[in-house]
């Protein structure tokens, strides 16, 4: 088979941290040497395209904001269809509230000011590093009281870290829809359709001739489960034993990014 497009993870697949991860560097390569167009897809929702490039070329990696979709893009883009020019409640951090203002949202941030002075239209929930049991209560208070609906970046519990697993979006939004007891309107990031669809459309390809690595079978594998030929890759978040619960199932294993070779080539 001849691939049109790749579909890569960043977090446990390219990088882990800030540093690239063994085998990157080959599994890149021959992506490129095939001439397959490639598109990092990360569910980090807190840094825009330009941060993630500089990110990626820090840690050797030459990579363009072109060819880069985050979970924040993801939730611009659904907001806009769904809640063009309102207002967003946000718990998160600066960098997504950047990009939310970037794209003409009013943005009302939790847990800084209080309660909001002015009526908001939808809460977004997202990575808070600054997450406290404050943030917390004003955003319960004022979800409620508006009866706002709850959209979440990205459903990532834990993300990979240099010095081990941290906590990641999905678990600020377990906390907030918990303690309002109702469930997201949509968590957007990997795996949600809004994402591949967007993917696609920059990859330009249809989903059967895209390829897609990952370290994570809920959100990387799912993403392209029945339609993308699927790859998870052992650096990041794993263990063999959620390949034999998971309802998503690969179609290949593999340890790194640097054995993706064969696969391109048709040899495995």
């Amino acid at each position: 088979m001849v691939y049109q497009g790749a579909i890569l993870d960043v977090d446990g697949t390219v990088l882990r941290g800030e540093e690239r991860l063994p085998g990157a560097a080959d599994g890149l390569a021959a992506l490129d040497t095939r001439s397959i167009p490639r598109l990092f897809v990360s569910n980090n929702p807190t840094r825009p395209p330009t941060a993630y490039a500089e990110k990626l070329r820090r840690a050797g990696v030459d990579a363009a904001p072109d060819e880069i979709l985050t979970a924040g893009a993801s939730t611009v883009a659904y907001l806009g269809r769904h809640y063009p020019s309102d207002t967003v409640y946000l718990v998160g951090e600066r960098g997504l509230r950047e990009q939310l203002e970037s794209a003409g949202f009013d943005v009302v941030v939790a847990g800084r000011h209080g309660n909001p002075e002015r009526g908001a239209d939808v809460a977004v929930v997202s990575l808070d590093r600054e997450f406290d049991y404050d943030t917390l209560t004003t955003a319960v208070r004022s979800i409620r009281s508006e009866n706002l609906p709850v959209v979440g970046t990205d459903p990532d519990a834990v993300i990979p870290a240099a010095d081990g697993d941290v906590p990641g979006s999905g678990s600020m939004i377990a906390s907030v829809t918990a303690a309002v007891e109702r469930e997201p309107e949509a968590v957007l990031g990997k795996p949600h359709g809004i994402t591949r669809e967007l993917a696609l459309d920059r990859l330009d390809c249809e989903a059967a001739d895209c390829l897609v690595v990952g370290d994570r079978l809920d959100t990387d594998i799912a993403l392209g489960a029945g339609e993308m030929t699927t790859v998870l890759v052992r650096s990041g978040v794993r263990g063999e034993s959620r390949i034999e619960r998971s309802p998503v199932t690969p179609d290949f294993v593999v340890d790194s990014l640097a054995d993706i070779g064969p696969i391109l080539d048709g040899d495995r």
